[in-house]
């Protein structure tokens, strides 16, 4: 623009002017000229200057991995022993410079997982279809730290059981199922529960040959999740979260007054509880509604 010739004086209109007119500084029209005529200068690295370059540093994580006494340390070790032989650097950089040169050491990265062949859910569509149950612990002021068991029903979000226990093995894991099947079947006995699946994860009390022989003879059948995708027993997982924020995070004396607390605070929950899943209904409510619908034969 300031080369064009103006069409009364036939003159360029110079830099002054045009800068005048457009309100900008002629020393930025200058800048951005340089700039357009000067490549770029290449980027550089962000922040102070190092002392050490990336080649020379990578040689004493080195020296340092060898000379430990220890094999398969990770890079916080390799820092501090570095801090130690005054060399200064950050933990970031020591990451950075063991992962490119493979000196991290191997991790497990676990065995093959099965075929994840369901549908995509959990829930079942009528309630007693399937349970989850799962396994947790809260501390009590006298008898330290407890285990507490679960089961829910997958379709309600109901509670079926519920139960505290200073050990947890097997026979406590299956007391809160043994409160739902007397609830919700009649009894315990041979074949009560014929057609109930269990969820339950890997756990030792779950898979083991009393756990297992046990459902075998109420008529249940065992359901594991996947191993290493807890989703699978999400809907017990999720309730152990309501549980702790409701019950186990206020201070209790004793496992038995936790036992007691457990059971009146299980009918409080399925009375009252509104699952946002089913309209905001209770649990009750939700089985109620669903066992008045007749089932298809």
């Amino acid at each position: 623009m300031s080369r064009a010739l103006s069409s009364s004086t036939e003159r360029p209109y110079g830099v002054a002017r045009v800068c005048e007119e457009w309100r900008i500084a002629r020393s930025s029209f200058y800048l951005h000229r340089k700039r357009g005529s000067t490549p770029p200068p290449p980027p550089r690295k962000r922040g102070p200057k190092t002392e050490h370059s990336d080649t020379w540093l990578t040689e004493r994580i080195r020296e340092v991995l060898s000379a430990s006494p220890f094999s398969g340390e990770g890079y916080r070790k390799v820092w501090a022993r570095l801090r130690k032989g005054a060399v200064r650097v950050g933990k970031p950089r020591v990451l950075r410079l063991m992962r490119e040169a493979c000196l991290l050491a191997a991790q497990r990265g676990g065995g093959p997982r099965g075929p994840r062949n369901h549908d995509g859910t959990i829930r079942t569509d009528l309630p007693d279809e399937m349970w989850g149950t799962d396994a947790t612990a809260t501390t009590t002021v006298r008898d330290g730290q407890v285990a507490v068991f679960v089961a829910v029903d997958h379709c309600a979000s109901e509670v079926v059981g519920l139960h505290a226990s200073r050990s947890a093995d097997r026979f406590q894991a299956l007391e809160p199922l043994l409160q739902g099947i007397r609830t919700r079947f009649g009894g315990v006995r041979e074949a009560a529960a014929a057609g109930l699946a269990i969820r339950h994860d890997h756990g030792s009390q779950y898979l083991s040959r009393h756990f297992q022989k046990q459902i075998a003879f109420l008529g249940a059948e065992s359901s594991p999740s996947f191993v290493r995708a807890p989703e699978g027993n999400g809907v017990a997982e999720r309730f152990i979260r309501t549980l702790k924020e409701q019950v186990l995070w206020t201070r209790v004396d004793t496992v038995e007054e936790l036992r007691l607390a457990l059971l009146e605070w299980r009918d409080l929950y399925n009375r009252e509880w509104l699952v946002q899943r089913h309209g905001h209904l209770s649990p009750a409510q939700v089985r109620e509604n669903l066992n008045a619908r007749p089932r298809a034969a």
